[in-house]
């Protein structure tokens, strides 16, 4: 906790009249402030590789400063204050192969009365991991295209191949977190707030019963080279690091391009080509990059494509031309070869909509037989899943029909959108992934609002969850590592601990599973 001891500042002020030998005119001295004390410790900070939180301890009687650039790897939690307080400093994981240092300047006082102290923060270099076992027989880059590889990828059908996946948890808000700023591309893992991923968490995840994770991936941001869009080493091993830690327990994972900084919300003819050609360059090297990896590893193609800042039905051009990127993701996989030829692949609807799905979506054709899944997202209703301001609403369901309901988005809803699915995709040969799923936690109510809301989310995620599995349908939660008012986390980040025990059990309940 953060305590602030404020010191007064006793202004001692006196004037006396100082006779000069030569008769010059008198002068009188200013008030004089107390002198400002500022003291640092540690002043040095080391980081792993992996990144983290540390601690500095800043003491002084005066308001101070800490100096750092917007886009470092490095960050404090606060920026200004006064007084003693404990200040997190959070590092990023490296993705360069070398030490780095970054000097942070606390700064008090003013003028001739200023004290600054440099606090040196330094990383270790991230050691590269082995690369994919796929390149050319030289030790050259990895080859664009090698022989099919049908080892570790099951021979059954998509649908089959769905329901082994039971339920699943989104790693939200951590491998996608990107800032966007006039064109330019910063950020990181931890730049959206939640720390480091690290295995302590996905153990948790997988211990507490889900055998299914999602990561979201963002990729603009770590673009070493704008003329043919390749991707720092260092970021795919990371998201390869991230990975291996679902795939030691066993887990089935699904990677994408996630949102991204908006590239591609312009499906337009006029943009179809660019983002295209962008789309098909990252996947050939995602695609490479993870080949040799068995079928509990799944691509998906973006996320949530729509016209930016628009959510209304779509044009006839807006859906061909996003169909068109499912197909050039499904092409470019497919022609790196080796499993990737066998693997599944999981291409979205328009802004990953049910009804859009239903009406708009064309799956594309694919060289490889029985191996391609939907991908839609639910929060419906959205006064009660994700609304935070205006006239929201706190319950759902029939049990609370006489209550603070919607007056549509209720489980009649909830049973025809998932039957459409099963009837439009499922019944087709198609898989179906429900990627994001849920509704936020109202912690800020109180006293019987706060007891029936909760109770309220908890049959609302059970009825969402098990509705999804009678309809064929992979269930994936959304959490975001928010576990504050309007948050979503199931799960503590940092520790791995579970903070909403209700809406774990519903889910589980849902997908049928006792923990």
């Amino acid at each position: 906790m953060k305590q602030l001891i404020f010191f007064i500042s006793l202004l001692f002020a006196s004037s006396f009249l100082v006779t000069a030998c030569d008769d010059s005119d008198n002068n009188v001295d200013t008030e004089r402030a107390e002198d400002i004390t500022l003291e640092v410790q540690p002043v040095s900070l080391n980081f792993a590789a992996e990144g983290g939180e540390q601690t500095i301890s800043v003491s002084s009687n005066s308001n101070w400063t800490i100096s750092f650039s917007s886009d470092s790897w490095v960050k404090p939690d606060i920026s200004a204050s006064k007084g003693n307080v404990d200040v997190k400093i959070v590092a990023e994981a490296s993705d360069v192969e070398e030490e780095r240092t970054v000097v942070l300047t606390i700064s008090a006082g003013k003028d001739d009365n200023r004290k600054d102290i440099e606090v040196t923060v330094t990383q270790a270099a991230r050691i590269p991991f082995d690369e994919p076992e796929n390149g050319n027989e030289n030790g050259d880059e990895p080859a664009e295209y090698i022989e099919p590889d049908a080892s570790g990828m099951r021979d059954i059908t998509a649908v089959e191949f769905s329901q082994l996946m039971t339920v699943g948890w989104n790693l939200g808000n951590s491998l996608e977190a990107i800032n966007v700023v006039d064109g330019v591309y910063s950020g990181g893992e931890t730049s959206w707030g939640n720390p480091v991923v690290t295995q302590q968490l996905i153990d948790s995840v997988a211990e507490a019963g889900f055998n299914t994770i999602r990561i979201p991936v963002s990729w603009s941001h770590k673009i070493v080279d704008e003329t043919n869009y390749k991707i720092s080493d260092s970021w795919l091993q990371r998201v390869g690091e991230v990975v291996n830690y679902a795939l030691d327990n066993d887990m089935f994972v699904i990677i994408n391009i996630h949102w991204d900084g908006g590239w591609m919300n312009h499906p337009f003819y006029d943009n179809q080509d660019e983002i295209n050609n962008k789309l098909k360059a990252l996947w050939k090297q995602i695609a490479i990059y993870f080949r040799d990896y068995d079928d509990r590893l799944l691509f998906a193609g973006s996320n949530e494509v729509h016209v930016e800042g628009n959510y209304g039905d779509p044009s006839t051009e807006n859906v061909e031309v996003q169909n068109s990127f499912n197909q050039t993701f499904v092409n470019t996989v497919r022609a790196t070869g080796g499993r990737n030829v066998y693997r599944y692949l999981v291409v979205q609807a328009y802004n990953t909509n049910i009804s859009y799905a239903v009406n708009y979506m064309v799956m594309p054709s694919d060289e490889a037989t029985n191996r391609l899944l939907a991908e839609v997202h639910f929060y419906d209703p959205y006064d009660f899943t994700l609304q935070t301001d205006g006239n929201y609403k706190t319950q759902w369901g029939e049990p609370f029909s006489g209550g603070d309901v919607s007056s549509w988005g209720q489980e009649d809803w909830v049973d025809e959108a998932f039957g459409m699915m099963k009837t439009n995709f499922v019944d087709e040969g198609y898989g179906v992934i429900l990627g994001e799923y849920g509704a936020v936690l109202r912690s800020g109510l109180t006293g019987d609002e706060l007891t029936q809301h909760i109770e309220a989310r908890k049959y609302y995620l059970e009825y969402v969850t098990s509705a999804a599995i009678e309809n064929y349908i992979v269930p994936i939660y959304w959490d975001n590592g928010y576990a504050g008012n309007n948050g979503f986390a199931l799960f503590d980040r940092q520790s791995g601990e579970v903070v909403d025990p209700v809406a774990l059990e519903a889910i589980l309940s849902g997908a049928g599973i006792s923990n």
